[in-house]
């Protein structure tokens, strides 16, 4: 008689079902952090000036540099009466220009009805003053502004309201604003 190969005893299935919940975990997990990752180096891209940095130049004027993002244009955080946002520099803008969700967290009021000439037409928005503008350590109190219903984007048009009041330097791919 002929001896036959030893049997190893089955898996179990509940080892094998909590083998996959692992695996499928482990998975979850790797993309979430990839795409964590990747999600950054995109947000980077668009906007390379997430964290505004300051200094005071030789004659003791505060300076900001920024980075210009992957489409040619400079965007930076920084601070409307205390709330975040992003700002799209439009030296092209009279004003500066906000959302009326923005006006509303930011306590910003409504003011007189105006009619402004976009690029796509005529557009209906409202006077307004912010108390206080801030990118990076330069502030500036008291800035006109305009609400603008149909301002289809996420940044803040910081217009020349703002930017009158600065020596602006552009070199390459930076633009230097000094107080």
């Amino acid at each position: 008689m002929g001896q036959q190969p030893s049997k190893s005893p089955e898996e179990p299935q509940s080892t094998r079902g909590l083998s996959r919940g692992m695996s499928i975990i482990a998975w979850v997990l790797l993309l979430g952090m990839m795409t964590s990752f990747f999600q950054g180096k995109l947000d980077d891209r668009s906007n390379p000036n997430r964290t505004v940095n300051s200094t005071r130049g030789e004659d003791g004027r505060t300076e900001v540099v920024l980075q210009r993002n992957r489409m040619g244009h400079y965007v930076a955080n920084g601070t409307i009466n205390g709330v975040g946002v992003t700002f799209l520099l439009d030296t092209g803008a009279t004003g500066v220009a906000i959302s009326p969700e923005l006006a509303q967290r930011a306590g910003a009021p409504r003011g007189k009805a105006i009619v402004t000439r976009t690029a796509n037409g005529n557009a209906q928005g409202f006077l307004t003053q912010l108390k206080s503008v801030q990118l990076g350590a330069i502030e500036q109190n008291n800035v006109p502004a305009q609400i603008a219903p149909g301002l289809a984007t996420a940044e803040v048009l910081l217009g020349m309201s703002f930017l009158k009041h600065l020596e602006m330097v552009q070199q390459g791919d930076t633009l230097t604003l000094r107080q």
